[in-house]
């Protein structure tokens, strides 16, 4: 065993120590701290119900546990490789158990329960308070009042659900690695010069001819939306849409998995007496019932559904009229919405992608997020877990750091797919210091190619500079805070329907011209985008809204009726239960052997289970949040400081430490309003 000193996963005195992290520091540093931590919990049980004697020893130890095995987690997501995998997968069921005994712990309950009853409690500040109140909570629902065999049978539960989560989205991953094709000359009409190089660069790596083309998202999506060749987008579609499922090896099927997590979460629901996860899901929710959330997306749905009808058979004839399809299928619909786009508005997403050389949209991105909360961005150096990875940070007006965080924009085979924000280091006031945030901002773009004078400019499509100011929102959620207690800074203890606000917040600014011509620059004349190009965009913006917006219910009604009124004991499968869903809200079909479900990540294997409706329940949310800068246009412009001042005091600032509905009435001084999410949408005037 390596001395402590010398094991980076138990240093603790800076930012993490990627460069020296290796799969064999995993096990002892996972092991001593779990030790330490029990130690401190026997310790705090026989300690005096107060905040310093009794609660900061916890988050002390379990903050370090914490962050050890976050910077584990987190290289699993981003480097996977077999032994870091190995390692994972052997330490998680220790992990998962520490986590569900302390849930469980009687004594650490019924101390906090003194604690929330004492003098001292009432002298708290409000986030302590939340901090306390929270804890309460969370030990009913990790079983701490269950008599000891349905505790023993929750622990179970708990680490088979954890290893089960591990085990999908590995085979995600290596089912989407699994699968490539090579082309040749005939087949690559249509698609993008700057793809096919990368296509090109692929294969040469191969040492075989042609083009390369993947499941990942830069290579699988062009193909997609621009290849001539419908028999090749009908192959890619296929391999996509059936990944991780019993059409390719039976060892990466996640459809025994899905019928194993779906039971095993409503077992555990019923050990701490409710009817089904979406109740147990729901307590620190927003949403008060399955039957809210269910009515709510409801009446979206309702709402959208003539727009989306409308987009189905405008879709449909003009793959008749126009391209020579006369039975429209799933390989087909973005290649001829792209078609249809393109000659609607005159422009294409390649077209507009020439505009968007990633060093102008990052510096765009910090311009916004420096106007709006009067901060300063800084790349900065620190320990990498990749060359791709920047590393930057955020300082006040007075020059001192605020928060650091850390941008790896590109796809790659050890990385899994989506993008996605993660915390690294939680702001606290930790003796007489504060400790500032640290943010992991992780997303799958192309990289630079390659060229004869030397590398290009990454190129983003407009939906990716969305995707990056979504996570960027996120990133200021976390990084922003003024909370100066752990369990309710930053992110931490914000109500999952309410995560959402801050990310889809920042992807309005988008579709303002005075933000977009700042951060817009052609690879090769150097000229801005033009404003005929804007609007065009801008008018195109709603284009097919109806049908992604009914895309996103379909999902979320999935995802809470699985969680909800599915019993997996009546014999139908997650799949029965996507087909009736898409039967009541769908408007556009995919083949019978679309495995959706088996890579659907989120709620099997992330934290989005019976929460998947998260996505919309929050866009009402920051819409009209984002409808209060809008208001100011007129005067100083949607960048308005005033207006960004008052959105980082009661929304971003507050983190976790009051109700996330306090925040938005503080912020927008009224109840949350469905009509600014419409009229974004283009379903109502504006």
């Amino acid at each position: 065993m390596l001395p402590q000193e010398k094991n980076p996963l138990l240093d603790f005195s800076g930012l993490p120590r990627f460069a020296d992290i290796k799969p064999e520091h995993v096990a002892p540093a996972i092991d001593q701290l779990l030790a330490d931590g029990r130690a401190t919990t026997e310790a705090a049980v026989r300690a005096k119900p107060t905040w310093d004697q009794f609660v900061v020893p916890l988050e002390d130890a379990n903050e370090r546990i914490g962050r050890a095995w976050g910077q584990v987690a987190h290289l699993h997501a981003v480097m996977d490789s077999p032994p870091l995998r190995e390692v994972y997968n052997a330490n998680l069921p220790k992990v998962t158990k520490y986590w569900t005994e302390l849930g469980q712990n009687q004594e650490l309950f019924e101390k906090y329960k003194v604690l929330g009853g004492s003098k001292e409690f009432s002298s708290l500040s409000n986030a302590r308070r939340k901090i306390v109140e929270n804890a309460l909570r969370d030990f009913r629902l990790g079983g701490a009042e269950l008599p000891p065999e349905k505790k023993r049978r929750y622990a179970e539960i708990q680490e088979e659900l954890a290893r089960l989560a591990a085990k999908f989205s590995e085979n995600v991953l290596d089912a989407t690695n699994a699968f490539s094709v090579f082309i040749d000359k005939t087949q690559t009409s249509g698609i993008p010069e700057d793809i096919l190089q990368a296509a090109r660069e692929a294969a040469e790596k191969d040492g075989k001819e042609g083009w390369k083309f993947t499941l990942h998202m830069p290579s699988y999506l062009p193909v997609m939306q621009y290849a001539d060749e419908r028999a090749l987008r009908e192959k890619m579609y296929y391999a996509g849409s059936t990944r991780a499922s019993e059409f390719g090896k039976p060892e990466w099927d996640n459809a025994p998995l899905i019928a194993r997590i779906v039971p095993l979460r409503r077992e555990m629901a019923r050990l701490l007496g409710y009817q089904n996860f979406a109740e147990v899901s729901l307590v620190p929710k927003m949403a008060q019932s399955s039957s809210q959330v269910l009515a709510f997306l409801d009446d979206l749905a309702r709402r959208a559904r003539p727009f989306a009808e409308r987009d189905v058979e405008e879709l449909r004839e003009f793959s008749r009229t126009e391209l020579q399809i006369p039975d429209l299928q799933a390989w087909d619909a973005p290649y001829a919405s792209e078609k249809l786009r393109a000659k609607r508005y005159s422009f294409s997403d390649q077209e507009v992608k020439q505009y968007f050389p990633e060093d102008v949209v990052v510096r765009g991105l910090f311009r916004v997020a420096e106007a709006l909360y009067q901060v300063k961005i800084k790349e900065a150096k620190a320990p990498l877990w990749h060359p791709d990875v920047r590393f930057f940070e955020v300082r006040d007006s007075s020059g001192a750091a605020i928060g650091q965080f850390y941008v790896d924009l590109y796809a790659r085979e050890t990385k899994r797919g989506g993008a996605w924000m993660d915390d690294a280091i939680t702001r606290r006031r930790k003796r007489g210091q504060i400790q500032i945030p640290v943010a992991y901002l992780n997303c799958n773009f192309s990289r630079p190619l390659s060229s004869p004078s030397g590398s290009k400019p990454a190129l983003f499509t407009h939906d990716e500079v969305l995707t990056l100011f979504h996570e960027f929102g996120h990133g200021l959620h976390h990084l922003l805070t003024r909370v100066e207690d752990l369990g309710v800074s930053g992110i931490n203890g914000v109500e999952w329907d309410a995560v959402e606000l801050p990310s889809q917040f920042m992807e309005n600014f988008c579709w303002e011209w005075d933000v977009l011509r700042e951060m817009t620059r052609h690879v090769e004349t150097g000229l801005p985008i033009p404003k005929v190009l804007f609007d065009r965009m801008l008018a195109a913006k709603n284009f097919q809204s109806g049908l992604a917006m009914l895309r996103q219910i379909e999902f979320a009604v999935f995802d809470m009726r699985l969680h909800s009124d599915f019993d997996p004991a009546a014999g139908n499968s997650a799949l029965d239960l996507l087909a009736e869903v898409r039967q009541q809200v769908a408007v556009l079909f995919p083949p019978a052997y679309n495995r959706f479900p088996n890579s659907f990540g989120h709620i099997f294997g992330g934290g989005y289970a019976a929460g998947y409706y998260s996505y919309k329940w929050a866009e009402v949310l920051s819409a009209d949040a984002y409808s209060a800068f809008e208001e100011m246009s007129d005067s100083s412009g949607v960048l308005d400081p005033r207006t960004g001042a008052r959105f980082r005091d009661e929304i971003l600032a507050v983190g976790g430490s009051r109700p996330a509905a306090e925040s938005f009435r503080a912020f927008r001084g009224r109840e949350p309003s469905v009509e600014a999410l419409l009229r974004h949408n283009g379903m109502i005037a504006a």
